[in-house]
């Protein structure tokens, strides 16, 4: 005896090629009320049928891009805010156009008062109509090794040789809206500093560090599940002492979860060959992630990020006078088809390593990051060329591209 069938529009996505079980096949979509249904037993438990067929003219369906790690955009910076709800909502918004339906707003080091006023008023939201959802704030500092300080403010680093007692004095003790935290692991105390953040549900990601390649295996064992944008601020790799960038091949790691680790494919941070070389070691763990700034989606020229002053030139943009990296200006969609250009890994894996890698690394791939049944219909439609034709959040079309502008009927 069927099923009482369930209230909500059935859409049918058709004509498509979905990205399923690490795989694009040929076949359908089916949404309802935000969340990706399984047709067999919508056909044979409950006998209903789509109420509306949406063509999807032979492209692509891809979870929607997830960004870990973006300082801001749009002129705004997350890290000098007056506005922390206002300025998340500006960069959710225009996140959309590139794909990315879900993201973790990230501070830099800042003082105390800055991280306090941000965690407390900074909250995790579903996507919608109005933006990218927010998984929960990335806090990148300042508990961070002043050698390897990259665009950070040296005079706002500090250390925790109170344990975890400085932390709660630096952020406050509120912390449930923050999903991830950046520290040095070689600072004193970080072995319950990161057990601490653990057992309140943060991830813990290493960066900004000169530790050893047993320092950092120690902190993956004791709970940090991430490296921090690999390559770039941290010790370069050296075939006596590999540092943070050989944990890609250490085999004395857990075995039991997957080390991922964050890259900029922005064609500026991290040169081709690294990109081959990190995805050929360790394809499962590669999370693409952008580290935009303030200045992503503006014009060259000179604009204030954080405490510093930082100039954009071309694709690049550095701390003004110097040739210092200061985050990049990289949208992630560019990334995806970067990686995909330099590294041949194959379409399916360059859209995972924005979709499900991310989620995987957050914990959060029972409702993100797949196109699962049951999951959140968050999701993007794709020409073969990797280019973002629309953007949906919970079933529902939030940005649609010029070229497909009432196609997608």
């Amino acid at each position: 005896m069927p099923s009482k069938k369930v209230e909500g529009c059935i859409y049918q996505f058709r004509n498509c090629h979905i990205l399923s079980n690490h795989k694009l096949i040929r076949e359908d979509l089916w949404v309802r009320n935000g969340k990706i249904l399984n047709p067999e037993k919508l056909f044979f438990d409950e006998k209903a049928y789509a109420d509306k067929q949406i063509d999807c003219q032979d492209n692509i369906i891809a979870p929607g891009y997830i960004d870990v790690q973006i300082n801001g955009a749009f002129g705004v910076d997350f890290s000098d805010t007056d506005d922390i709800v206002g300025d998340v909502s500006k960069v959710a918004k225009g996140l959309l156009e590139f794909g990315v339906t879900s993201f973790c707003p990230t501070v830099i080091t800042s003082p105390p008062e800055m991280y306090q006023k941000i965690v407390q008023y900074a909250k995790k939201t579903e996507g919608s109509l109005k933006g990218a959802g927010v998984l929960g704030l990335h806090l990148e500092g300042p508990f961070i090794n002043t050698a390897k300080k990259g665009a950070h403010n040296a005079e706002l680093i500090r250390d925790f040789k109170n344990g975890f007692q400085d932390v709660v004095a630096m952020y406050g003790d509120k912390l449930e809206g923050v999903a991830m935290v950046t520290l040095a692991p070689e600072l004193e105390r970080s072995s319950e500093v990161i057990q601490e953040f653990c057992r309140r549900g943060i991830k813990v990601s290493i960066g900004h560090s000169t530790a050893d390649l047993v320092t950092g295996e120690t902190a993956i064992k004791q709970g940090a599940c991430m490296v921090t944008h690999l390559f770039n601020a941290m010790v370069s790799f050296h075939h006596r002492d590999p540092h943070l960038i050989g944990i890609l091949t250490s085999n004395q790691l857990p075995t039991d979860r997957t080390l991922f680790y964050g890259l900029i494919a922005d064609g500026i941070h991290t040169h081709p060959s690294a990109l081959r070389i990190a995805h050929r070691v360790h394809p499962s763990g590669l999370v693409l992630v952008t580290d935009a700034i303030i200045a992503m989606g503006l014009p060259e020229g000179k604009y204030k990020f954080g405490n510093q002053n930082i100039e954009i030139h071309g694709k690049t943009a550095t701390i003004a006078g110097t040739n210092i990296l200061s985050g990049s200006i990289a949208k992630l969609d560019y990334c995806v088809r970067n990686l995909l250009k330099n590294t041949e890994c194959g379409i399916e894996l360059a859209l995972e390593c924005a979709s499900l890698h991310p989620a995987q690394a957050l914990g959060i791939t029972d409702r993100k990051g797949t196109l699962d049944y049951g999951t959140d219909a968050d999701f993007i439609i794709l020409d073969p060329n990797l280019n973002v034709l629309a953007t949906y959040i919970a079933g529902e079309k939030v940005w649609e591209g010029k070229t497909m502008k009432g196609q997608l009927q």
